[in-house]
């Protein structure tokens, strides 16, 4: 939302706005010179000439209903994202997970060919500052948020699909409800455009038989794909590796000459799953005339994105990691780039994001933690629902020490907690991951500092006994 309203205001439009509280959102628009309020009142829509939501918003939101009475437009993110979109080539980044991620490193790409995009995306992009900026050139580069189903309404030139895991059954109800929508994202594509897809993810991979009247390059780590990486090694400062492609492929097929082997690859980012984010931004260089060069700049000149394996700070010799992961998927990809990255102990700690998403998942939260040597579980960030019984953050502690007797699980009852909790746990060379996608981040920044105080305090209440 914050994006597209920096992208509005930048393209002259008067726009207002209004938020639960304050965030840094909020600042980075009110400094550009957009008009926030804070918490939502009927008099705050008034002037409005159309009133666009996102889907966190309750159907008895009050400026909602009085946009309602007063019939001024309602419509949701994805549908001002649309207008803004068709009067540009457009790149369209979907999939469960790893979408923020990939959508920056299409950015990057685009930036290191002097493509100056435009791009909207769900995430703080490190070289920029924002999650958003109005370019001149001819592309238009955003995240495509399925959880409403609304991503369908995105006009995509090239339609990326990273994953398909079960995730907003609120909405779609099913999972082959779920599938089907990124079925039909891919058939919205233009026959001349392209779908990159992610050949590793099994269901993905089902969609490729499916898809006989678009044009289609995959990617992945497995064999099989047309654009393949082999040779994955992890160092201190990220990732390497070489590409492959197969010469049959109709993407090669259609361009002048043929790209070869592409021999060590750098990228400042950790994981494997990072790693396959990487390789489609391999195939919208092809399908764009790049050459290697700009691939290679793009990649190992990347910033990051905020949130996304953040190192926050040290404290005691370990490493405090922020990171968004809030999906048993996201958790295990994140605690697996950390074990291959940690010189020590990998501990996480995790809040726990939405009863519903908590219950429908349970298994899967139990099973994702199994690369962690300690877990620290924190209180569920509700997002503004109902507790469902049964399903919390002990019932979840509970669980994962019954799968994993040898491990340290502890539950966590309040934020001030964490900082003593963890100054028994860590050492030097360990990896503190926080995640969520609740308050955990402002946690997760706040902690170098605890923990060098309360580590000091310990020592100095030490040497007071010892005297």
């Amino acid at each position: 939302m914050s994006g597209i309203a920096e992208v509005l205001h930048a393209s002259g439009y008067t726009v207002t706005g209004s938020d639960c509280a304050e965030n840094a959102n909020v600042k980075r628009l009110r400094n550009l010179g957009v008009d926030v309020k804070i918490g939502h009142a009927p008099q705050n829509i008034e002037q409005a000439g159309v009133v666009i939501i996102s889907t966190a918003i309750h159907p008895s939101n009050p400026e909602l209903t009085a946009a309602r009475v007063k019939r001024i437009p309602v419509i949701k993110r994805a549908e001002m994202l649309a207008e803004l979109m068709r009067l540009k080539k457009s790149i369209c980044i979907s999939g469960t997970h790893g979408k923020t991620t990939t959508t920056s490193l299409c950015a990057a790409l685009l930036d290191a060919a002097g493509g100056d995009p435009t791009v909207v995306n769900g995430g703080i992009i490190n070289a920029y500052g924002t999650n958003a900026r109005l370019g001149k050139g001819e592309w238009f580069v955003a995240e495509a948020d399925e959880s409403d189903g609304s991503f369908l309404k995105l006009p995509g030139t090239i339609g990326i699909v990273t994953n398909i895991d079960p995730e907003h059954m609120e909405h779609f109800g099913a999972f082959e409800n779920l599938v089907g929508a990124f079925e039909q994202f891919i058939h919205n594509l233009p026959f001349y455009g392209l779908a990159v897809l992610c050949n590793d993810h099994p269901v993905v991979k089902s969609l490729v038989a499916k898809i006989t009247d678009r044009r289609v390059v995959t990617y992945g780590l497995q064999p099989g794909a047309d654009i393949m990486a082999v040779n994955i090694h992890m160092g201190p400062s990220g990732s390497r590796f070489d590409v492959q492609f197969n010469p049959d492929a109709l993407i090669f097929k259609q361009k002048e000459g043929s790209w070869q082997p592409l021999q060590g690859i750098e990228l400042p980012l950790y994981g494997e799953h990072n790693v396959q984010n990487a390789l489609s931004i391999v195939g919208v260089a092809i399908e764009l005339g790049f050459d290697e060069d700009i691939l290679r700049k793009a990649l190992s000149n990347f910033a990051g994105v905020k949130r996304r394996f953040t190192k926050t700070g040290e404290a005691c010799g370990a490493v405090i990691i922020d990171d968004y992961a809030h999906h048993p998927v996201e958790i295990k990809a994140v605690l697996k780039a950390a074990r291959q990255a940690s010189q020590g102990k990998v501990i996480a700690v995790m809040q726990p994001h939405r009863y519903t998403r908590l219950s429908s998942l349970f298994h899967d939260f139990i099973d994702a933690f199994d690369l962690a040597d300690s877990i620290v579980i924190c209180p569920v960030y509700s997002a503004g629902e109902e507790v469902i019984k049964g399903f919390n953050e002990h019932t979840l502690g509970q669980k994962i020490q019954q799968l994993h007797p040898q491990k340290t699980v502890i539950t966590m009852h309040q934020e001030s907690d964490l900082a003593p909790i963890l100054i028994d746990l860590i050492a030097p060379g360990d990896f503190v991951i926080c995640m969520g996608a609740g308050t955990i981040s402002g946690w997760a920044n706040q902690l170098p500092d605890q923990l060098v105080e309360l580590s000091l305090s310990i020592a100095q209440h030490a040497a007071e006994i010892s005297n």
